[in-house]
This record gives C-alpha cells, sequence and structure tokens, in this order.
C-alpha cells in the first residue's frame, strides 16, 4: 500500500501546479509539496513516481511550498485553494492512510509487548511455563491480526523473527530442565523398583499377605503424588500392577473380601483424584470468567477502534477457552457419577454379604446343636440296648451271646445311619432342604422297620417272649421319636432362617 501520492493539480490563480503527498504514519500527519509549473519538468516528475514513491531519495527543486495536514476521515487532505482532477485518488489515499495508520499503531503497540516479554525472558535463569504460555499467547494475537490482514508483511515479519527468538532461549531453558527432570525422575523410578521388589521377596519367603498388601498401598500412593517422564511412570505402574497380580494369586480362596477393600481402595483413590481436578478446572474456568468480564469493562470504557478491536480478539480467545474447559469438566462430573454409583453398589452389596455371612453362621450353630444332640441321643440308644442285651442274656442262662452282639451292632448302625443323614440334611440345608427332610423320614421309617425286625428275629431264635422283646421296641421307639422331634427342630430352623433371608431379598 503506498504512501506516497504524484499528481497534477491548480492553485487559487488556476496556475498549474505539481502535488507530492507523503504520509507521515506515526505522526499522522500528511506532508504536502506544491511545485510550481517552471521547476516541475518532466525529468523530475518521472522522478517523483519512479523513485521517490519508491522510497528513494530525490532532491527538491526550489522554489518549492512545504503544507502540513493532519490525518481525519472527515476533513480533507488538501487545503480549499488547490483542486485537482483526480479527487478519486485523494479520496483513496485518505481511506487507505488512515488505516495505514491505525496498523502502524498497532505494530508498535505489539512491538512494545514484545520488548517487555523479551526483557523478562532476558532476566530468566531457569525456564518458566507462565513466560511460555505468555509468548504463545502474545503470537496467537500475531497470526489473528495477520489473518486478518490487519498488520502488513514487513510488520508481521519482524514481529515473527524477534518472537521465533524469544522461543529458541525459553525451548534451551526448557532443555535444561527436561534434562534435569529426566534424571530426577529416573531416581524416583529406582526408588519405586527397589521397594517393589523388596516386596516380591517377601512374597516368594511366604511371608504375610495382609503386610505385604498394605505396604503395596502405601507405594502406590506415593505413585500418584510422585513427578517422573511419561516412559518411567509407565514402567514403574506395570511392576505395581504385576506384583498386585502376584499377591492376589497367592490369597487363599474365599479370600475375596481382601480384593474388594483393594478395589476400593483404588475407587476412593480415583474419585478423591478426579474431585480435586475438577476443582482446579472450575477454578481456572472462573478466573478466565473473571477476565472475560474484565474485558468487557474494558471495551465499554475503551475510545480507540484500535484497543477495541485488540479487546474483542483477547474475549474471542478467552471465550474460547472457556468453552473448551467447560467441555472437559462435563466429561469429569459423568465420570464422577459413575464413580459414585459403583461406590453406592459396592456398599450395597458389602451390607447384603454381611447379612449373608451372619444367616450362614446362625444357621451353621443350630445345625451343630442338631448333630450334637442326635450323637447323644444315639450314646443313650446304644446304653439302652446293652441293657436290654444283658438282660436276656441272663433270663436264658448266658447263651448265645454272639446274636445279642450283633443286635446291639446292627441297630447301632441304624442310628449312625440316621445321624449321616442329619449331617446330609446340614449340608444341603441352604440349596435343597425339602428334598432333605423327604430322604430324612424314609430314613427313619427304614430305621424303625430295621430295629422291630431284628427284635424280632432275636426274640425267636432266644425264645424270648413277646412281652419282654416288645418293652425293648417300645423303649427303642421312643428314643427314635425323641431323635426325630430334635432333627425336626434343626430343620424347621433352617427353614425358617432361609424364609427371612428370601423375605429380605424380596424387600
Amino acid at each position: 500500500m503506498k504512501t506516497k501520492v504524484v499528481l497534477w493539480g491548480e492553485n487559487a490563480s488556476n496556475e498549474k501546479i505539481l502535488l507530492a503527498m507523503e504520509l507521515l504514519e506515526r505522526d499522522n500527519k500528511v506532508m504536502l509539496y506544491v511545485f510550481p509549473l517552471e521547476v516541475a519538468t518532466e525529468d523530475f516528475y518521472q522522478s517523483l513516481l519512479d523513485l521517490w514513491r519508491e522510497g528513494k531519495h530525490v532532491d527538491f527543486p526550489q522554489p518549492h511550498q512545504v503544507i502540513e495536514r493532519p490525518l481525519s476521515v472527515s476533513e480533507s487532505l488538501l487545503p480549499e485553494d488547490i483542486k485537482v482532477e483526480r479527487t478519486d485518488l485523494i479520496s483513496r489515499a485518505q481511506a487507505e492512510w488512515h488505516f495505514v495508520v491505525l496498523s502502524a499503531k498497532l505494530y508498535e503497540m505489539y512491538k512494545t509487548e514484545l520488548d517487555e516479554l523479551k526483557d523478562k525472558i532476558d532476566k530468566l535463569s531457569d525456564y518458566d511455563d507462565k513466560l511460555w504460555a505468555d509468548a504463545k499467547g502474545f503470537w496467537t494475537k500475531v497470526q489473528d491480526q495477520v489473518k486478518e490482514q490487519n498488520l502488513f508483511k514487513e510488520h508481521s515479519a519482524i514481529l515473527k523473527e524477534r518472537t521465533n527468538i524469544l522461543f529458541d532461549k525459553l525451548k534451551d531453558l526448557k532443555k535444561n530442565l527436561q534434562n534435569e527432570f529426566e534424571k530426577t525422575s529416573a531416581d524416583v523410578s529406582a526408588r519405586f523398583m527397589e521397594e517393589i521388589k523388596e516386596i516380591e521377596e517377601k512374597l516368594e519367603k511366604g511371608l504375610g499377605l495382609k503386610p505385604l498388601f498394605e505396604q503395596m498401598k502405601s507405594i502406590q500412593e506415593k505413585y500418584y503424588k510422585a513427578q517422573m517422564t511419561k516412559d518411567d511412570r509407565k514402567n514403574v505402574w506395570d511392576k505395581l500392577d504385576g506384583t498386585f497380580k502376584a499377591l492376589k494369586d497367592k490369597k487363599p480362596a474365599g479370600g475375596g473380601g481382601g480384593n474388594r477393600e483393594y478395589d476400593k481402595s483404588r475407587l476412593q483413590a480415583r474419585y478423591d483424584g478426579l474431585v480435586d481436578t475438577i476443582g482446579k478446572m472450575e477454578k481456572s474456568i472462573l478466573r478466565d470468567k473473571q477476565d472475560l468480564e474484565f474485558q468487557v469493562k474494558k471495551i465499554e470504557q475503551t475510545d480507540g477502534q484500535l484497543e477495541m478491536q485488540i479487546r474483542k480478539a483477547k474475549l474471542k480467545m478467552l471465550e474460547e477457552r472457556i468453552n473448551s474447559k467447560n467441555d472437559k469438566l462435563q466429561d469429569m462430573y459423568k465420570v464422577k457419577k459413575e464413580l459414585e454409583d459403583r461406590r453406592s453398589k459396592d456398599e450395597q452389596r458389602r451390607v447384603v454379604e454381611e447379612k449373608r455371612n451372619e444367616a450362614k453362621e446362625v444357621v451353621k450353630q443350630k445345625i451343630a446343636s442338631g448333630i450334637e444332640a442326635a450323637k447323644e441321643e444315639r450314646e443313650t440308644m446304644a446304653d439302652l440296648l446293652e441293657n436290654a442285651a444283658t438282660r436276656i442274656k441272663e433270663s436264658k442262662g448266658g447263651k448265645k451271646p454272639s446274636m445279642l452282639d450283633n443286635l446291639k451292632e446292627s441297630i447301632t448302625e441304624t442310628f449312625e445311619d440316621v445321624v449321616d443323614t442329619v449331617k446330609a440334611v446340614a449340608e444341603v440345608a441352604e440349596d435343597k432342604i425339602e428334598n432333605a427332610v423327604d430322604a430324612l423320614d424314609d430314613k427313619m421309617d427304614v430305621a424303625e422297620d430295621k430295629v422291630e425286625s431284628m427284635l424280632e428275629s432275636v426274640g425267636d431264635k432266644l425264645g424270648i417272649t413277646k412281652e419282654k422283646l416288645q418293652s425293648v421296641a417300645d423303649a427303642v421307639e421312643e428314643k427314635m421319636d425323641i431323635i426325630e422331634d430334635k432333627v425336626e427342630d434343626v430343620i424347621d430352623s433352617i427353614t425358617s432362617s432361609d424364609k427371612d433371608k428370601d423375605s429380605e431379598k424380596e424387600a
């Protein structure tokens, strides 16, 4: 865009004159050089067109007049006593030069901002992430103005060159910082690996699992807080994860509670970390919104068009930044809701499991009591049979003792069979109680028939009267009824406990 114009015109006396107009953009002024016709030769005119307009020096002949005019949107660039045929050139120059002045002011403003940034970076001894962000923000603003063609190419090229120099300095400082960070990260990673290795050695020696789990959780907490490179962090995590799995594999069957505790700890740690991150993001968005409000107020108080354009550019940047952070925040809220749902389900599952374990313990105690009662009755029955056998033996003069012994042994085995059935009831009490009860009833019927048959057989062979055998049979039947009643009491209590469990589940 040209800042110099050469054209012919006339003065107040209608005399032909040569006009040369030059924009002084920094001063927001226009210099008007008026040459009378006697010095405005054709050679001089061509020199102005070919050399002076391109920024090269040309000697002005004497006499000539110099007029200084302010650059204004409303007022003409020419005095009232000077007229030109190409008024369109004057109007176009006036509009373009006004833009040139604004662009020059924008360039000067950016150059001043860049000088301030350079002073800060020159004083750095260590890398500063904030200054890196400031430099990126500055260059983003410049690029926005270049895209909108508010800066001339030569101005943007100068700003780009100077900004790149600052970025190079920051990169050198960042490289030094990265080297130090990698060295520190390697040391931290080595310490983690050593601690995990010690736990693995203890695991191989068969030491207690619970203390080792606690040590691993402590290492895991330190891991989350440690500062390491991406590669070192991955290596340590893989080692941690592998050792945790090895500890789980060593746990005995039924130790799921420990695993659940570990999962609960991991879930809680993840939830706490997410809540902390959400808090930081919310504070960051709040700061951006405050900056946005500040820029809006500044725009309302801004008089200059240039400053207003700059403020609007900042507003746009802040709005985009807030929108991006809000999207991330919404994703965090969704994950937080999912974690809260998981925590709630885990807690409900834990309560149900505790109730189930308590109910199982009650059932086990009742079954044990029933078996113990059956054992005592069996011993009583054995004594009763032994006394009966003794009386029968004495009444027959001690003949055929082997028959009596066989009777005692057979009846004892029959009652042991009944007790074994009770134990079977206990084993299936939680799943198939009705089938087990039917099996027990069948066993009791068979036992009664078997005992009665054996007593009749023994009586016939020994010649014992029917009245004496009946007294023994009545005693046996009475004891068996007692056993059956006690076993049924145990079964009833088990059935009642199962119904209570079903009611709790339905509730």
